[in-house]
């Protein structure tokens, strides 16, 4: 029997509760991340995901269908470079890795296993407390005090293009907010929930930030960047599973990128917004 038979003769899943071993494939995945992504070293990575979905079978087979959801992910963005160039065409192939990474899961988890824990909620279940609108205040003011430091003293920005040409500076723009976004639909709501489904939240959330940083450490946050994005993603999952509002955890994504996004035009023509210490 093949291995969509095996899961689709598994049912729906109602709801996946933890399970005491899931923690070692789960942790395998999330290796399989660091060696693709952070060291690019594509047989070593794609050998330890294989192994980690042996690994899950044989615990079961929820398990097993949830991480295989995840390594769709994880294989379509690894299949392609991952690099902040904004011509057009690596844009394309990039995107279309990404929507790939994102849409395939969805749709066999929905259409296919007809399992609905893939969820993209947009609207938020609440009004926002205070807590959250002053986070959102908060996450400029660290964008601003952190971000020039780090991308101007480590060189860091020099991994992104310079701009000056309004076209340029467009895609600079779009490119930076379409990837803070779909860094929310993958890492926290496919990866982080899948992942909840067999592990405790807190350990979830270590793994799923594992994965996201291993991948901006790729596209060029190097020197102590993941010391900065391993934080914020963890922040970012808690978020979102404390709140369950995609809508929320994508504003707070897209402030921080908007200083990025001044940071990198002001490293590269210093007299452009000349408002950043470092």
């Amino acid at each position: 029997m093949t291995a969509v038979g095996i899961l689709t003769r598994a049912g729906p899943l109602v709801g996946a509760r933890p399970h005491r071993l899931a923690l070692a494939p789960a942790s395998v995945l999330a290796a399989s991340g660091i060696l693709l992504f952070g060291f690019e070293l594509d047989l070593a990575g794609y050998s330890l995901l294989a192994a980690s979905l042996v690994l899950a079978l044989t615990i079961s087979t929820a398990l097993f269908r949830d991480l295989g959801l995840v390594a769709i992910g994880v294989v379509a963005v690894s299949a392609v470079p991952i690099t902040t160039d904004i011509s057009l065409a690596h844009m394309a192939v990039m995107g279309t890795a990404m929507a790939v990474a994102v849409a395939v899961p969805y749709l066999l988890s929905r259409f296919v296993f007809g399992d609905r824990a893939i969820r993209f909620p947009l609207t938020h279940p609440r009004t926002w407390t205070r807590p959250e609108r002053w986070w959102l205040v908060l996450v400029v003011v660290l964008g601003y005090a952190i971000l020039p430091v780090y991308m101007i003293r480590s060189g860091v920005y020099q991994n992104w293009p310079a701009v000056d040409g309004p076209d340029q500076i467009g895609r600079l723009f779009l490119g930076t907010n379409v990837l803070g976004i779909w860094d929310e639909l993958f890492f926290v709501c496919t990866v982080f929930t899948l992942l909840r489904r067999h592990l405790p939240m807190w350990q979830a959330n270590l793994l799923q930030a594992v994965l996201f940083t291993s991948f901006l450490w790729e596209l060029g946050f190097h020197s102590v960047g993941p010391l900065l994005i391993y934080p914020f993603a963890l922040v970012q999952g808690w978020t979102f599973a404390t709140t369950r509002s995609l809508s929320y955890v994508v504003a707070v994504h897209l402030l921080f990128d908007l200083v990025l996004f001044g940071v990198l035009l002001h490293a590269h023509q210093r007299d452009w917004l000349a408002i950043f210490l470092y």
